[in-house]
């Protein structure tokens, strides 16, 4: 199985809420995506929102996060940075950062790791 963790690099704090609405919104996606928080500050008021972690196994569930990427990045002036890892171990396999002029990044990116994986 491979982890995908969605972090926002630049852009409004509500741009990751509105991502993992897209996220949740997909069938194939659905009970796969985590919001994970991150302990606040001294002077701050509770844990924003970090990162977004979806698991994908079998099936689908890859192309259609991909699919939603891109999509969502092409209606933002968000930047996100997309790290493939290894959900076993945590060991990050590949990490890019992505906007709406290089969302194709991810589906290559993607496209790179499935095909090591497939058999010879």
């Amino acid at each position: 199985m491979t982890l995908i963790n969605v972090a926002l690099v630049e852009g409004r704090p509500d741009d990751l809420y509105s991502l993992l609405d897209w996220l949740q919104r997909t069938d194939e996606l659905r009970g796969h995506v985590k919001a994970q928080s991150r302990r606040p500050e001294s002077h701050e008021m509770g844990g924003a929102m970090e990162v977004l972690s979806v698991a994908l196994g079998s099936g689908g569930a890859g192309a259609a996060l991909i699919s939603v990427l891109t999509t969502w990045l092409q209606a933002r002036r968000a930047r996100i940075s997309v790290e493939f890892v290894l959900a076993e171990s945590g060991e990050i396999i590949r990490k890019v950062e992505v906007d709406a002029n290089s969302a194709a990044a991810v589906k290559d990116l993607y496209d790179s790791l499935t095909s090591d994986q497939t058999p010879q």
